[in-house]
């Protein structure tokens, strides 16, 4: 017997990092379906042209994912202007990569921690408490199917979608029982600007951010926890559990998928790359210089 489907319509929901990309798709879907949605960006200005363009009432606010105390700013405002949150999407993230780990800049690492692991983090930190109070909510925290796999090239990356994984999984069983839901959703390569100048995987299709903003509506509505986007990374996923890792990895290296994340085209990322440094935290008054490696 399937699930029931929750309505959506009527709903508060908040995006992180809803700006452009999957992000904005996501708010997209979620205005589609009846839901008040409020997006939050460090990049006000684009929040705002966004908000104006998928219209019906949708909120654009200021957000650093960095800092907790803008995190809760950010949703006691959703709250205040929109009331009581059904739904937080942590989708803010950056992806730095390209090189061996051991020559990848600190920075650059320290960067991704900020935002894609304690983005996250104080994401679930600040609405979870709401949503239990409540007895209802659900929480979607974006991860990659690099959290599933480690790839050469995005050692930090990898790590970070790692930890996205772990930490919705444990969060799904510390609140059985609550009420609350969890999504952990695990996109492939998708046509963003985050993959520019990356390659492809045989046999694993690139998806377009309003396929992932589905999947994430989806989910919502049916209250699933895996979400693969597209499902054949589900299959991928199962396989490296069942075959030994040698003839995983050899298989991995034939689909072209093992040095996916180090045969990077970096003129083609330069500019994202700049502007992906300067995410985390307020922007630096001079740009990040991205060097080839």
């Amino acid at each position: 017997m399937q699930s029931s489907k929750t309505p959506l319509r009527g709903r508060v929901a908040a995006v992180t990092g809803a700006a452009r990309g999957i992000g904005r798709a996501t708010a997209a879907a979620l205005v589609r379906e009846g839901v008040a949605v409020a997006i939050g960006d460090l990049d006000l200005a684009l929040a705002e042209q966004t908000a104006r363009e998928l219209g019906n009432g949708t909120l654009a606010l200021r957000l650093d994912v960095t800092s907790r105390a803008s995190v809760r700013a950010f949703l006691d405002e959703v709250e205040d202007r929109l009331g009581p949150l059904d739904v937080l999407v942590n989708n803010a993230g950056i992806m730095l990569v390209g090189r061996p780990l051991w020559e990848e800049d600190d920075e650059a690492a320290r960067r991704q921690y900020e935002v894609n692991v304690n983005g996250t983090l104080y994401g679930i930190k600040e609405a979870v408490p709401r949503f239990r109070a409540r007895g209802h909510g659900h929480i979607v925290n974006v991860a990659s199917g690099a959290g599933l796999i480690g790839f050469a090239g995005g050692g930090s990356y990898c790590g970070t979608k790692h930890y996205v994984i772990g930490v919705s999984e444990a969060l799904r069983a510390e609140l059985r029982g609550s009420g609350v839901e969890v999504s952990c959703v695990m996109p492939a390569v998708v046509n963003t600007e985050l993959a520019s100048g990356g390659g492809a995987v045989r046999g694993l299709r690139s998806v377009e951010p309003e396929q992932v903003a589905d999947a994430i509506v989806n989910a919502v509505k049916g209250r699933r926890f895996d979400v693969y986007v597209p499902r054949e990374l589900e299959v991928l996923d199962r396989l490296q559990g069942l075959l030994p890792r040698r003839v995983f990895e050899a298989l991995l290296r034939l689909s072209g998928g093992a040095d996916l994340l180090i045969r990077i085209d970096t003129a083609a990322r330069a500019e994202y790359e700049r502007r992906a440094f300067a995410s985390a935290g307020a922007v630096d008054d001079e740009p990040w210089t991205v060097s080839a490696p």
